[in-house]
């Protein structure tokens, strides 16, 4: 392709967030999508499935599924999706506990467990092949700089630092390029960093007792562990497990032998699905609750992990971006209506406005949950399983807790 000079939207980081955003944004407008990775060949039909026991996933919630539903991606994604039917809540060594289920919410299911590279095969094809979204990839951004009447980028094409630097300028530059951005900080915009001092070791498992569609989270003194279900493979069990707990306590059990890793997640999990059998390659991420300072300027947007990463506890972070990636993308289209452009400083403002309140909420949530049950004092214990008993017999106040988890609580007709 010839040199791109000018776009109405240049996004930094083309993965899940950064593509879902170039998916939902109106085809009225030059778009492109900047990335280090380079772009898989365009596949003729159907993007490539190759299937991995070792997969990393991603829990959609049921906002999420209705946001790709809308954008015309849910066809093709749910091909290899695995839903959520039930979410089993409970407290380790405590009693009180909670079942919230996919028929009571009269939901086709509560969630949907996606592995990440099918998800990312799935947008990037939908992309390629209905979009004309302009891929600048494999791409290092040096620099971005604010102008009068837009930004510039200054990038290169390819992993040389020889060839040379090429410029680009966009009416919004959305910056996607995950937690701790580069770009971010080259911009002054300051990030914030609660480090929790814990370690989430993330793997996949398999067990002797089939899942049934139930995801699982145990809540014990050292940290909550989830456990997904996964489509079975080469007729094994799988289940995706996000285990956390203090890194001194993770050190260990990241290179334990496979039979020590598992006997002690038989011993915190318990024998709910039969016996623990396989664990796949295990990953350890160290867990820091990240925001930054500016979500917006004019001409610029943060989205994504470089706007706030979470803490894994029930599956907030990709599904809280994704409800910002619509707000953004719906606000965009309107104001094409009305000849405003992508990046007006009004516009932005309003999107940060709208998505103040879910991201302050998640947040929260996400930061509270897991201290609050991870403490012993018998007056927590005591209210804690008074309040996983009052879930269970209030179905009104069940129902309010699946509205939020699932992130449906402001959704109607289709979108968020």
């Amino acid at each position: 392709m010839s040199e791109l000079q000018h776009v109405d939207i240049a996004i930094i980081g083309g993965g899940m967030v950064g593509a879902s955003l170039a998916a939902l944004l109106p085809d009225s407008l030059s778009v492109a999508l900047l990335e280090s990775f380079p772009m898989p060949a365009m596949d003729a039909k159907i993007p490539q499935y190759q299937p991995s026991y070792d997969a990393r996933s991603t829990a959609l919630s049921h906002s999420s599924y209705a946001i790709f539903e809308q954008a015309g991606i849910w066809p093709l994604l749910r091909q290899h999706v695995e839903p959520i039917q039930q979410v089993h809540v409970s407290d380790k060594g405590n009693w009180g506990s909670t079942v919230m289920d996919h028929q009571s919410e009269g939901l086709e299911a509560l969630g949907f467990v996606v592995e990440n590279a099918w998800l990312g095969r799935s947008l990037l094809h939908f992309l390629q092949h209905n979009t004309a979204v302009n891929f600048l990839c494999p791409a290092t951004v040096h620099q971005v700089r604010p102008q009068a009447d837009g930004a510039e980028i200054e990038y290169r094409l390819g992993r040389d630092d020889t060839t040379p630097v090429r410029k680009l300028t966009a009416k919004l530059v959305v910056v996607a390029d995950g937690a701790r951005s580069q770009i971010c900080s080259s911009l002054g915009i300051h990030t914030n960093v609660t480090d929790y001092q814990h370690t989430a070791i993330v793997t996949n498992v398999s067990t002797s007792e089939p899942h049934q569609g139930i995801a699982y989270e145990r809540f014990t003194a050292n940290g909550p562990l989830a456990l997904l279900p996964l489509t079975a493979q080469d007729g094994e069990n799988r289940s995706a497990l996000i285990w956390t707990m203090p890194s001194d306590i993770a050190e260990p059990l990241i290179d334990a032998a496979d039979s020590a890793f598992l006997a002690a997640l038989q011993d915190t999990f318990g024998r709910r699905m039969g016996e623990f059998r396989r664990v796949g390659q295990r990953h350890a991420y160290p867990l820091m609750l990240t925001t930054v300072d500016e979500q917006v300027r004019r001409h610029l947007v943060v989205l994504g992990n470089a706007a706030h990463s979470l803490h894994p506890v029930a599956g907030q972070g990709f599904n809280l971006a994704l409800r910002d990636v619509q707000v953004l993308a719906n606000l965009i289209a309107d104001g094409q209506k009305t000849v405003r452009s992508a990046g007006d400083l009004t516009l932005l403002e309003e999107y940060q406005r709208q998505q103040l309140l879910d991201q302050k909420t998640t947040a929260l949530f996400s930061d509270v949950l897991p201290g609050l049950f991870a403490r012993r004092q018998l007056p927590l214990v005591v209210g804690r399983g008074m309040g996983l008993l009052a879930l269970e017999l209030v179905p009104s106040l069940k129902s309010s807790f699946v509205r939020f988890a699932t992130g449906m609580r402001q959704h109607s007709g289709g979108g968020y």
